[in-house]
């Protein structure tokens, strides 16, 4: 089993971005949140589930998973994110489990397993060997979500609130990549963080 780095950090943050990075320097990267994105796209494994749970409501026309109806009632329903967390989290732990036996994970010299909610699951983090915050500011954080994603302050402050806080996530970390400044900051950090796994990875 390759020698495996959870890369974790708030919405916003960058954790793509800086994903992207270490994939392009050969890393492997296991990504939770686009195993949510297959298992709940048109005809995706968890789908039928959803349907079932919570109705045609939940579903977009084209058959995914309404996303914007389902941030709008799961983060204002404590028990409803729950009910959807049973039916995606033990989907998205079988897949991470297959995706972490393949070759491609087999090949690389070590693995990035990105997981938003690192620190709130022990099932994760004793996948891992070391731990990767990716952090920025707040007002960065909301920012970057309003353009990325259309959401309002409101809406990505309740999504915030279903994380860890900030300070706890810092606390927690092994490691950090600040990612609240000029992005050609990004690459010089990761440089020297990939030197250190690899070299905690015996390559």
């Amino acid at each position: 089993m390759s020698f495996i780095i959870g890369l974790t950090g708030g919405i916003g943050s960058g954790k793509s971005t800086v994903a992207g990075l270490f994939t392009a320097r050969g890393v492997a990267l296991v990504d939770t949140d686009e195993i949510a994105h297959t298992l709940t796209a048109p005809g995706g494994g968890a789908m039928e589930a959803i349907g079932s749970t919570f109705g045609r409501e939940f579903i977009a026309a084209d058959g995914s998973l309404d996303r914007a109806t389902t941030r709008r009632r799961v983060f204002a329903q404590p028990s409803m994110r729950r009910e959807l967390e049973a039916i995606l989290h033990p989907r998205i732990q079988e897949a991470v489990e297959l995706a972490l036996r393949s070759d491609s994970v087999r090949r690389a010299p070590y693995t990035i397993l990105a997981v938003p909610l690192l620190f709130e699951s022990q099932t994760y983090r004793q996948r891992t060997s070391r731990s990767l915050l990716v952090d920025c500011g707040t007002a960065c954080q909301i920012q970057r979500v309003g353009r990325r994603s259309g959401l309002t302050e409101t809406e990505t402050h309740r999504i915030m609130a279903a994380q860890l806080p900030r300070p706890i996530r810092l606390q927690l970390a092994d490691d950090l990549i600040w990612n609240g400044g000029a992005a050609e900051r990004l690459a010089p950090q990761v440089d020297r963080l990939h030197g250190k796994y690899l070299a905690a990875a015996g390559v």
